[in-house]
């Protein structure tokens, strides 16, 4: 754990068109354990999860065309999205950051995937990567 208290990589999102047919790619080929999958209505997306080691693979599914995530395939294509940093006490973390200058998408934490409180950084703020704070309640 950092000082700072990011615990580990907790997982690395990967934008996909259909969740059905990424799916076999990385449990047929990869091998990787699937764990499941839901829908964050408040986010657009349908999300499903693979382990790796300690961490995971999120894959994000848009669920409809005004999600984000349809607007980064339709930018982008498929393929990694945000990296998600597993952290204790997310509004410290948020307010920390942001005291040393660095933008954050979301000021307060919102509801993501497993339960999780999330809050993105502005990829502007880290040299074009889609950060993502990520506790798990």
């Amino acid at each position: 754990m950092t000082k700072d208290g990011i615990q580990k990589i907790d997982h690395i999102g990967i934008a996909v068109s259909s969740i059905k047919e990424a799916l076999p790619f990385y449990v047929d080929h990869l091998h990787l354990p699937f764990l499941g999958e839901e829908e964050i209505l408040s986010q657009g997306v349908k999300v499903a999860f693979l382990q790796i080691g300690q961490s995971k693979i999120e894959l994000l599914e848009p669920l409809s065309e005004s999600s984000p995530i349809a607007t980064f395939l339709q930018k982008r294509g498929e393929g990694i999205h945000h990296i998600a940093l597993g952290v204790i006490d997310i509004q410290k973390r948020i307010e920390d950051i942001k005291k040393n200058g660095i933008a954050m998408i979301h000021d307060e934490p919102v509801d993501g995937a497993g339960g999780a409180k999330v809050a993105f950084l502005h990829p502007k703020s880290a040299k074009g990567v889609l950060y993502e704070f990520c506790e798990k309640v």
